[in-house]
């Protein structure tokens, strides 16, 4: 059962009448401790609590929200950054790849055993996610790598190796997503 203010004040009321008479009597009885419990519950009741009005709470959730929506507007910068660096490491391997396969093709052969790539001929691979290369775009491709010669003293070759993604796009006609672009020189002597 539910007690009221006014309930409340008309039980200690009840309460504090038979208990004076009986106090008057000296003897203690357990009546005093129930007045005694009821009177400080009504004290505290009336205090004035500490506790933060509408206006600080509605501000602080205001905070919050702005902070909030902070962080979530950088969320798709960070996601691009990552898939940017992770497409720049891969096609750095596949840079690496190629031109340590040019470094080793013997000098009396013309053409890199791996790519088949022939020297002071230009050359366009296309490489899917697991680096596997081919000469033609397919389904599967990430990466394009173009390989172009410079003209250069007899025994010496000059490529220029330009790595972009992703793959659909020709870089001579649009501007690619990412690239990488490296200058290699190849003494064939």
């Amino acid at each position: 059962m539910r007690i009221g203010t006014r309930g409340l004040r008309t039980v200690q009321g009840a309460v504090a009448a038979p208990c004076e008479r009986r106090r008057d009597d000296g003897k203690f009885h357990s009546s005093a401790v129930i007045d005694s419990r009821y009177n400080s519950y009504e004290t505290a009741s009336n205090s004035r609590a500490a506790a933060f009005s509408l206006v600080e709470v509605v501000l602080a959730l205001g905070v919050a929200a702005f902070c909030l929506i902070a962080v979530l507007g950088l969320l798709p910068v960070g996601v691009q950054t990552n898939r940017n660096a992770s497409s720049q490491t891969a096609v750095s391997n596949i840079i690496a790849t190629v031109v340590s396969d040019l470094r080793t093709t013997p000098a009396a052969a013309t053409t890199s055993p791996e790519f088949a790539i022939t020297f002071d001929a230009e050359k366009t691979l296309f490489f899917d996610a697991s680096g596997k290369a081919s000469p033609s775009l397919s389904a599967d491709s990430r990466h394009r790598l173009n390989v172009t010669w410079n003209s250069a003293p007899r025994g010496l070759h000059y490529a220029v190796l330009k790595a972009t993604w992703p793959a659909e796009v020709d870089p001579a006609t649009t501007p690619p997503g990412g690239s990488v672009e490296i200058f290699a020189a190849f003494d064939r002597n």
